[in-house]
């Protein structure tokens, strides 16, 4: 997987590194990768495989919504391999179990990216006409997705693992989401992280809270 430089990106990457509303903040990130192997990828895409068919040799699924019965297909198999790389490449130090990854992978459409993206972005959509003015936050993604991995062709895919294997989740997150569009002809994929923080807990405010009141309830107490 190689690392894409796209301007369009950039851009609203730039918007989207920090836009603060006081006791909160909400952050995104895109980045854009090619699929073909570098480096390591390779031996970790053979490794991976490995790891499906040895899943599959011990699973007695016969259920057609089971994971099994989805990493039969060679072509599902290795969009997830495609997938699983990218969050490796996003978080190097962390090991993704395949299997498991799969577990939290869900395929989505443009139409319910775009609700969760309105629903949850208004207010950072309101600073993004106020500052730029013309289109919509929404607008600005959607053309500069399309000119990377052409929204028409693209498999869209939501990312929500459990809470405690989550390396997205930030300290002071109040919600988060993660999707990835993939374009199988192009062999490219970008990955779109975007959240919401409280500034509160991410600052410790509130730790250093929580600590003064615990050393009020012990001042008056005999230990």
């Amino acid at each position: 997987m190689k690392f894409l430089e796209y301007t369009p990106l950039d851009r609203l990457n730039d918007f989207l590194s920090r836009v603060n509303f006081g006791e909160r903040t909400i952050k995104g990130c895109l980045e854009a990768y090619s699929c073909k192997h570098t480096g390591t990828d390779k031996k970790l895409s053979l490794s991976l495989e490995h790891e499906i068919l040895d899943y599959l040799g011990k699973s007695s699924d016969t259920d057609s919504s089971s994971p099994a019965e989805y990493l039969l297909s060679r072509s599902s198999r290795k969009t997830l391999i495609y997938l699983v790389l990218t969050l490796y490449h996003l978080y190097p130090d962390y090991d993704f179990s395949l299997v498991k990854a799969h577990q939290f992978f869900t395929e989505e459409s443009w139409d319910s990216f775009k609700q969760i993206f309105e629903t949850y972005m208004l207010e950072a959509s309101k600073e993004w006409i106020e500052a730029n003015g013309g289109n919509s936050l929404l607008e600005a993604l959607y053309k500069a997705l399309d000119e990377v991995v052409r929204l028409s062709e693209c498999e869209i895919y939501s990312y929500n693992p459990d809470c405690d294997v989550d390396p997205f989740l930030e300290k002071g997150s109040i919600w988060s989401f993660n999707f990835f569009f993939y374009n199988r002809k192009l062999k490219r994929v970008v990955s779109f992280r975007f959240c919401c923080i409280s500034n509160l807990m991410a600052d410790g405010f509130l730790d250093d809270l929580c600590y003064e009141d615990d050393g009020e309830i012990f001042d008056g107490m005999d230990i």
